[in-house]
C-alpha cells in the first residue's frame, strides 16, 4: 500500500515544530547559570608563608581571571576581606589558622563582582600542617593565679572593655607594606609556648616576647587606629591598633602609654615604653597579634612580603 501524502499544512506545522524543538535545544545549552555566581577555573590564588601550620598568619594574593570591582573570600568559617594593588594588579586579604586547627586540607572560597556587575566564585585547596610549641614554667605573683573576689571583679570588667574593643575592627585596610619589629631587642619568649604558672595555672603563650628594659620606646608594628589604651589586669597598660582587615595588634605590659583611643598612627610611631605592669616576670614588651578572634604569630607576620 502506497504511504498517503501529507497535505502543505501537515508538512509546515510538522516543520514548525522540528524547528522550535530544535530552538529550545540551542537555548537551553546557552541559558546562564541559576546559581548566583559562574564558578571559574583559571585564577592564580598564592600565600605568604608557603607552608602553612597552626598558628600561623597568612596573606592571600589572588589575579583574578577577569577585572573585579570587589572581592571577598571564606576561611576557616572567617571572613577575609581583599584589597586590590594596581602596581601588581593583584588582590590581597590578610587571614590566619588559629592555634586549635588540625592539619589537613582546607578550602579557600573566593566570590568576586566583575566590572559588568556578574558574579564569579572560585575555591583552592590548601594544606594546613601541625607546628611544635615549646612548654615552660613560670613563676608569678600569687595575685595572678589566685585572684581575690575584688581582683576577679576586677577581671571580668576587663573582660567585657576587651570584648567590646575587639568588635569594633573594620574591613577596610589600614595597614601598608611590611609589618616591622616594635623594638630593636632579642625575642625572650616564642608565640605558642605552653605555660604553667606557680605550677597551677595553664596558659598558652599568645604573643611575642621581646628583652628589653623598663622605659624602652615601643613603635607602631605598621600603620592603624588606636582601639585601646588604658591598664588592664593581666595585660597591664596595653595599647590596641587595628590595622584594618579584622587584624590587630597588641603591645602589653607598657610602663607608659603615648597615644589615646581613636588616634591614627603610622607605622614606627611611638605609642609606649616598654614595662613590667600587669601579669609579668619583669620588664619587656610582650606583642600580640590578633586576626578575627584567633591569635597569631608575630613572628611569621613579622617575614611576610606586602605591598
Amino acid at each position: 500500500m502506497q504511504p498517503s501524502k501529507m497535505s502543505s499544512g501537515a508538512v509546515f506545522l510538522l516543520f514548525l515544530a522540528i524547528f522550535l524543538s530544535a530552538f529550545g535545544l540551542a537555548a537551553d545549552k546557552t541559558r546562564p547559570a541559576t546559581s548566583k555566581s559562574l564558578r571559574v577555573s583559571s585564577w592564580s590564588v598564592q600565600w605568604q608563608p608557603a607552608q602553612l601550620v597552626n598558628g600561623a598568619p597568612v596573606v592571600f594574593q589572588v589575579k583574578p581571571s577577569a577585572r573585579l570591582s570587589e572581592l571577598s573570600g571564606k576561611w576557616l568559617e572567617h571572613n577575609v576581606f581583599f584589597s586590590y594593588d594596581a602596581t601588581s594588579k593583584t588582590w590581597y586579604g590578610v587571614a590566619g589558622v588559629s592555634l586549635e586547627t588540625h592539619p589537613g586540607i582546607y578550602d579557600l572560597e573566593l566570590k568576586g563582582t566583575t566590572s559588568r556587575g556578574s558574579e564569579v566564585s572560585f575555591s583552592k585547596r590548601i594544606t594546613i600542617r601541625t607546628a611544635k610549641y615549646p612548654s615552660i614554667a613560670v613563676s608569678v605573683a600569687k595575685q595572678y593565679t589566685e585572684p581575690s573576689a575584688e581582683q576577679l571583679e576586677r577581671i571580668r570588667q576587663d573582660k567585657t572593655v576587651k570584648q567590646d574593643v575587639f568588635g569594633h575592627t573594620s574591613a577596610e585596610q589600614e595597614w601598608s607594606g611590611k609589618f616591622r619589629a616594635p623594638v630593636d631587642a632579642p625575642v625572650s619568649d616564642v608565640f605558642g609556648t605552653r605555660r604553667t604558672f606557680n605550677g597551677k595555672v595553664q596558659s598558652m603563650h599568645q604573643g611575642l616576647d621581646y628583652a628589653v628594659p623598663k622605659g624602652t620606646p615601643v613603635s607602631a608594628v605598621n600603620a592603624g587606629t588606636v582601639l585601646l589604651a588604658s591598664p588592664l589586669y593581666f595585660e597591664g597598660n596595653c595599647v590596641v591598633l587595628d590595622h584594618g582587615q579584622g587584624l590587630l595588634t597588641l603591645y602589653l605590659h607598657l610602663s607608659e602609654i603615648k597615644v589615646k583611643p581613636g588616634e591614627r598612627v603610622e607605622r614606627g610611631q611611638e605609642i609606649g615604653l616598654s614595662g613590667g605592669t600587669g601579669r609579668a616576670t619583669g620588664p619587656h614588651l610582650h606583642l600580640a597579634v590578633r586576626w578575627e578572634g584567633v591569635y597569631l604569630n608575630p613572628a611569621t607576620l613579622l617575614t611576610l612580603k606586602l605591598p
